[in-house]
């Protein structure tokens, strides 16, 4: 069996590697309309102590290795993110583009991993929750966008496999989801009153030294980096571009004239999620409860792209647990119900196919079909409980760990 996986292996990557050579000249050519450029002319710019957010500099830039629109792709993550692009100016584009998808693979690959170890007893994970994995539409989104959000998953997953154990290593992990603090906006207010309320102070600590180092990086390349970015800020206007998440789509048909009204959903989440919070107060354990706050922080998100819901793959694959442990009690209105929301991804799948642009809000119901997703699939704990031995952890979230200290 072990000989057959490395063959399978080697044939894997030798199709890929024909597939590569053989269509490298397309590959190039739309290299530089992919969001990595950003990336990689950030790192560049960087690296020779020039401003990363100027719309000019990177718009001569991206220009001189082909890019054709009018508009530059800069990008808009704070200073303290910058460490995760440095090294791609060290590359040309497309060798950046290469650089950059094989982490997003890398990191792709160990979430799963650690995602099966968190939520699962078993020792190799199901067809189901790998097929779910790898097809999760945001993933594959991610991928040819070359986005950043499979990156921000791994920093997610990392935190919460190790904070129970490692706490100054979680809170380090923390530091690549801050990247895009405004994803994440319940989890950052559930953590301050939970690490204040249960003293976790390593974790805070952990937090703190990762974000001074990465910002003392980002002042060293560029002293003026924050004046910098503020600027870019000010002058990008987001306030009047159409943002694809549910908040701007709200915004665009009923408050076209108020910004602050893709704030709202945001506001009322957080008071959601400091009662979720306290009503969980006493048995909150964050590989179980943090998922949820992902979901209804990305819903309520006020800026977002399919690509960002990458960060919600726990949660999809949480749910994949959960109805895989009562497949043998499901009816058949559970089945077709699990069957429409197969389709809907299938749906997604197929307009990223047919390379409908982000930009045009067709995407926009994604979040709300995996908030969906996820509270459906949570009504099946009621189903595990009592079915074997793992049932407590598959129904609490608890890790394998757990339950080989529970055999001893």
């Amino acid at each position: 069996m072990k000989a057959v996986k490395i063959i399978s292996g080697l044939i894997l990557i030798a199709v890929m590697a024909w597939l590569f050579v053989s269509h490298q000249q397309t590959i190039r050519a739309g290299v530089n309309e992919r969001d990595s450029i950003a990336y990689w002319a950030a790192g560049n710019l960087l690296r020779s102590h020039q401003n990363p957010y100027s719309a000019s500099a990177v718009l001569s830039l991206q220009r001189a290795h082909g890019y054709s629109l009018e508009k530059p792709l800069v990008l808009r993550t704070p200073p303290w993110s910058l460490w995760k692009v440095l090294f791609l100016g060290l590359l040309d584009p497309f060798w950046a583009w290469i650089a950059w998808v094989a982490i997003l693979l890398a990191s792709l690959l160990i979430a799963m991993r650690v995602t099966w170890r968190m939520y699962s007893s078993e020792e190799r994970p199901s067809a189901a929750f790998l097929v779910t994995g790898y097809l999760f539409a945001p993933i594959p989104a991610c991928l040819v966008a070359g986005q950043l959000g499979i990156a921000l998953l791994l920093g997610v997953i990392l935190f919460l496999a190790l904070e129970d154990r490692r706490p100054f290593l979680a809170g380090m992990a923390l530091l690549i989801p801050f990247a895009k603090p405004h994803l994440f906006s319940l989890l950052w207010f559930v953590l301050a009153v939970w690490i204040i309320s249960r003293k976790k102070w390593r974790i805070l600590s952990g937090f703190a030294t990762a974000v001074s180092l990465a910002i003392m990086i980002a002042l060293l390349l560029d002293p003026a980096i924050f004046a910098q970015y503020r600027e870019m800020v000010r002058t990008a206007a987001i306030q009047y571009e159409f943002i694809p998440a549910l908040s701007g789509v709200v915004r665009l048909i009923f408050f076209r004239r108020f910004f602050c009204v893709q704030f709202l959903p945001m506001a009322a989440a957080v008071g959601w999620s400091l009662h979720f919070y306290w009503r969980n107060r006493f048995t909150w354990n964050w590989r179980y409860h943090g998922p949820a706050l992902l979901v209804i922080s990305v819903l309520t998100a006020p800026y977002a792209w399919i690509t960002d819901e990458a960060i919600l793959l726990p949660a999809i694959l949480q749910g994949v647990i959960w109805v895989y442990a009562a497949k043998d009690k499901l009816k058949l209105r559970s089945q077709l119900i699990i069957f429409v929301f197969a389709s809907l991804n299938g749906l997604l799948l197929l307009l990223l196919r047919a390379k409908i642009p982000f930009a045009t809000g067709i995407y926009f119901w994604s979040s709300l079909l995996w908030a969906s997703w996820y509270w459906y699939a949570k009504s099946f704990q009621s189903l595990i409980a009592g079915s074997g031995i793992y049932a407590e952890d598959l129904a609490t979230g608890f890790s394998r760990d757990r339950s080989n200290d529970r055999e001893k």
